[in-house]
C-alpha cells in the first residue's frame, strides 16, 4: 500500500503560502530536497529501560559513525553506532567526573566540556580530552568555570569554550548582575594552554556579568559568541585572543501571534521584545545565525541573521517561524504568555551541494529547514517533528545525515531523551497541515462529509476551547473551521467522536470527567455547529462511568452508536461498551466488547465508525507510546439485529497499525483516535497530539486505502 509524503508538493505550497514565503530559485528547479526520519534512539538503551538518560548537545566522530552525546543526567557521554543510519546500535557511555554541557570533535579526540562547580558561587569546569578510537581519556584540561558551550575552528588550531558561570534563577528572580563573571575560554591546541577572553563591559545590560552562553568559529578563527542573559554578540579574533567587535542582538517587535496561554491558539497579539540568542552558528564568513530563545527578559520566537561586519540584522524570521509551527500543529499554546516555540539552537551545512540552516524549537519539538541558497534570504522548505525538548542540531556532510538530540526525559508518561537522524528522502506517513492561519491541534475524531469524495471532518477536545470542527481534505490539508456555539455562544466540550449527518449538522461524542462532574453526553448540532440537543447517557450508566467515557459516535438510520473507552464499573474486565440510542423512541441498548490485553497499561476504544447498517468499525489501542506502544489497531465487529442484555460482541482483525506507525522511525504516538470511510472508499485514520501537552505534538495522518 502506497502512501502520501508527508510533505508532498501540493502541501509545502499551501504552508509557504500560509507562511508568505515562497519556493527559492533551488527549489523551484528542483534542487531543494526532502528529509526523511531515519531513526530514532532512546537514550536509555546504552543503559537499562529503569534508567534515567537524557540526550542534549551531541557530535559525531571524524569517520561520520559515531554519534557522541552529553548526558547530564548520568554525568557522562553516551555513544551511538551509526554505522547503518535506519539501524543505530548501543554503543556505551563514558563517565566524565561531572555534568557535561557540550561535546565537540578535533579529528580522532572527543571534547567534552565538563561542569564540576560546586555551586553557582563557586563555578568551576574542565575540558576532558578523550581518544574517540580508544575512548581512553588524553587529558584534562582546568577551564577555570562551568563550560556552557565548546567549539573547534575549521583551521584545526583552536578550540573556543563558553564559560557561563550561570546565575542562580531562585536569587532575585534570576536577575543579572550575579558574580562570578563568565568569559571565553581559548585553547591553542599545539600547547593546550588556556587563555581567557574577558567579555565584560561590552553590554549594556548587566556589564559587569557577561554569561556566554554559544559560541560558533568560523574559517577565518573569528568567534562569534552569544551573550544571552545580555542580549549581546561577541566576535572573538582567536588569533589574538581579543574582542574584535561586539553589538547588542536587539529587540524585535513580533505581530499577529499567541500570547496568551488561555486553551486557544490566538494569533492577534505582539509583542516587543529583546532577542537573547542562545545558539549561534556561521553560515558564511561574514554572516551568522542567531537561534532567539529569549531568558528571563525577551524572546523573539524567531531566529535572525546578522552581518558581522555591521552588526546588523540582514533578515529576521519575524512571526513566521511560529506560523509554520501552527500550520504543523506543533505550536505550544501554553507557553503562549512565555516564549512561545521557543528556538533553542541553529546550525547549518552544505548536504548534497545545497546549504541549510536547521533550527530547533524546544517548545515546539520539531526542527525547521530552511534551504539557504541566498544566505540573506532563507526559504522553508520542511518541519521535521521530533521527540521532546530538541536542544542540539548537528549536520554530517559527509554523510548527508542530521542529529538532533532531545533533552527531555520522563518515563512515567513514555517522554525519553533521544538520538534522531535524518536523511534525504521521501517521508513515509504524512502530517496535517493548515492553510491560512488556521490553529489546531488535538484531533480526537474523524468523519466522512456525506456526499464529499475527498472531504473529511475532525473535531478538537478540550485541549482547547471552544471546540471547533475543522473540515479537511483527503490529503490532510486543513482549510475551514467552524465554532461550536450554545445558546449563542462559543462553547467547549471535550468532544472525542465526530459524525457530520447526512441530514446536515453534527453528533459529538462528548467525554465527561467521571463521578457525577461534567457528564459524557451524545451532543446533536446543527449545520452552523450550534447546539440543539444534549443526551444524558442512562443514569445507571452514567453513575458506573469512569474518567475514560464516550471516545466515539456513528450513525445509522434512526440509530445513534457510541462507544465507551473502557469498562464501566460492574462490567467485566477487558471489555468496553458500545451504546445504541435510538432517535425517535430516545431508548439505549447496549453491547460489549471484548479488549485486547495490553502487556503495560491499558487498554481501551478511541474511535467508533459505521461501515454498514449491521457492521462497525474501532480503533482499539493501549495508553503506551514510543518503544512501549504495543496495540493499535482497527478491528470490525457485526452487531444483532435484536438482543437483550448486553450481550458480547465478536470482533475480527481489519488492520494491525503498529508497523505502520512504526515505518517513519519516530516516536509511536498512542493516542490513535480518528477513523472514517471518506467518499472515496478510502479509509483514513489519525492520531491526536495532546496539544503537545506531555506528548511530542507530532500528528500521524493515515491514508489505509480500501480496507473496510
Amino acid at each position: 500500500m502506497s502512501l502520501r509524503r508527508s510533505t508532498s508538493v501540493a502541501v509545502t505550497a499551501v504552508v509557504l503560502a500560509a507562511t508568505g514565503a515562497v519556493p527559492t530559485a533551488a527549489a523551484a528547479h528542483g534542487r531543494t530536497q526532502e528529509f526523511r526520519r531515519l531513526a530514532t534512539f532512546p537514550a536509555y538503551l546504552n543503559s537499562s529501560v529503569d534508567d534515567t538518560a537524557a540526550a542534549e548537545i551531541s557530535t559525531v566522530t571524524e569517520d561520520g559513525r559515531t554519534v557522541v552525546y552529553t548526558d547530564s543526567p548520568g554525568r557522562r557521554l553516551g555513544f551511538v553506532d551509526i554505522t547503518n543510519p535506519s539501524a543505530p546500535k548501543p554503543a556505551g557511555t563514558l563517565a566524565v567526573g561531572g555534568e557535561p554541557t557540550s561535546v565537540a570533535h578535533l579529528g580522532r579526540l572527543l571534547l567534552a566540556g565538563v561542569n564540576t562547580s560546586a555551586g553557582f558561587t563557586a563555578p568551576s569546569g574542565k575540558l576532558v580530552v578523550i581518544d574517540s578510537v580508544s575512548r581512553k581519556v588524553d587529558r584534562e584540561i582546568d577551564l577555570g568555570g562551568q563550560p556552557d558551550s565548546v567549539a573547534v575552528a575549521p583551521s584545526g588550531r583552536y578550540i573556543a569554550v563558553a564559560i557561563e558561570n550561570e546565575r542562580d534563577e531562585d536569587v532575585n528572580d534570576g536577575a543579572i548582575p550575579q558574580a562570578p563573571a563568565g568569559y571565553l575560554a581559548v585553547i591553542d591546541v599545539r600547547t593546550w594552554a588556556v587563555t581567557k577572553v574577558d567579555l565584560s563591559a561590552i553590554s549594556t545590560v548587566a556589564p559587569t556579568d557577561p554569561e556566554p552562553e554559544y559560541v560558533s568559529i568560523n574559517s577565518r578563527d573569528e568567534a562569534v559568541v552569544s551573550l544571552q542573559e545580555n542580549n549581546h554578540l561577541a566576535i572573538v579574533n582567536l588569533r589574538d585572543k581579543k574582542v574584535q567587535k561586539h553589538f547588542t542582538a536587539g529587540s524585535v517587535t513580533v505581530k499577529n501571534v499567541d500570547t496568551l496561554d488561555d486553551d486557544k491558539i490566538e494569533l492577534t497579539g505582539r509583542i516587543t521584545a529583546k532577542r537573547e540568542p542562545d545558539g549561534v552558528a556561521w553560515i558564511t564568513d561574514d554572516l551568522f545565525a542567531t537561534a532567539n530563545e529569549g531568558d528571563y527578559e525577551g524572546g523573539s520566537r524567531g531566529w535572525s541573521i546578522f552581518d558581522k561586519r555591521t552588526g546588523k540584522v540582514v533578515w529576521d524570521a519575524g512571526n513566521t517561524l511560529e506560523h509554520i509551527a501552527v500550520a504543523h500543529g506543533q505550536y505550544p499554546d501554553k507557553r503562549s504568555d512565555a516564549k512561545g516555540i521557543e528556538v533553542e539552537n541553529v546550525t547549518f551545512a552544505v548536504l548534497n551541494r545545497i546549504p541549510y540552516v536547521f533550527v530547533n524549537s524546544e517548545r515546539g519539538n520539531f526542527t525547521a529547514v530552511y534551504d539557504m541558497t541566498n544566505p540573506r534570504k532563507p526559504r522553508f522548505t520542511q518541519l521535521l517533528p521530533t521527540t521532546n525538548a530538541p536542544e542540539g542540531v548537528v549536520a554530517v556532510p559527509s554523510r548527508n545525515l542530521v542529529v538532533v538530540a532531545s533533552e527531555e526525559e520522563d518515563a512515567s508518561i513514555g517522554i525519553r531523551g533521544s538520538i534522531q537522524l535524518f536523511g534525504f528522502g521521501t517521508p513515509r506517513l504524512q502530517h496535517p497541515v493548515s492553510t491560512g492561519r488556521i490553529p489546531w491541534g488535538a484531533l480526537s475524531a474523524l468523519s466522512a462529509v456525506p456526499g464529499k469524495r475527498d472531504r473529511l471532518a475532525a473535531v478538537t477536545d478540550s485541549v482547547y476551547s471552544p471546540t471547533r470542527i475543522l473540515g479537511l481534505t483527503t490529503g490532510g490539508v486543513i482549510d475551514t473551521r467552524i465554532t461550536v456555539t450554545k445558546d449563542g455562544k462559543p462553547v467547549g466540550y471535550d468532544a472525542e467522536g465526530l459524525v457530520v449527518r447526512k441530514a446536515g449538522g453534527y453528533w459529538l461524542a462528548v467525554e465527561g470527567t467521571g463521578a457525577g462532574k461534567d457528564p459524557d453526553l451524545l451532543v446533536r448540532l446543527n449545520k452552523r455547529a450550534e447546539v440543539v440537543e444534549e443526551i444524558a447517557l442512562p443514569a445507571d450508566v452514567a453513575a458506573a462511568i469512569t474518567s475514560n467515557g464516550l471516545e466515539g459516535v456513528a450513525e445509522s438510520g434512526d440509530n445513534v452508536w457510541v462507544a465507551v473507552q473502557r469498562a464501566i464499573k460492574g462490567d467485566p474486565a477487558n471489555t468496553a461498551r458500545i451504546g445504541r440510542y435510538h432517535t425517535v423512541t430516545k431508548t439505549w441498548s447496549w453491547l460489549l466488547y471484548p479488549l485486547d490485553t495490553a502487556p503495560t497499561g491499558w487498554t481501551g476504544l478511541s474511535e467508533l465508525v459505521a461501515v454498514d447498517a449491521d457492521t462497525f468499525a474501532v480503533i482499539e489501542r493501549d495508553n503506551q507510546r514510543g518503544p512501549s506502544a504495543a496495540i493499535k489497531k482497527i478491528y470490525t465487529f457485526d452487531v444483532p439485529k435484536q438482543w437483550t442484555g448486553t450481550p458480547t460482541v465478536r470482533k475480527k482483525l481489519a488492520k494491525d497499525l503498529l508497523p505502520l506507525l512504526k515505518s517513519d522511525n519516530g516516536w509511536v504516538q498512542d493516542k490513535v483516535e480518528g477513523l472514517t470511510v471518506a467518499g472515496n472508499g478510502r479509509t483514513y485514520a489519525v492520531t491526536d497530539n495532546d496539544g503537545l501537552d506531555d506528548a511530542t505534538g507530532e500528528t500521524v495522518f493515515l491514508d489505509l486505502g480500501r480496507l473496510l
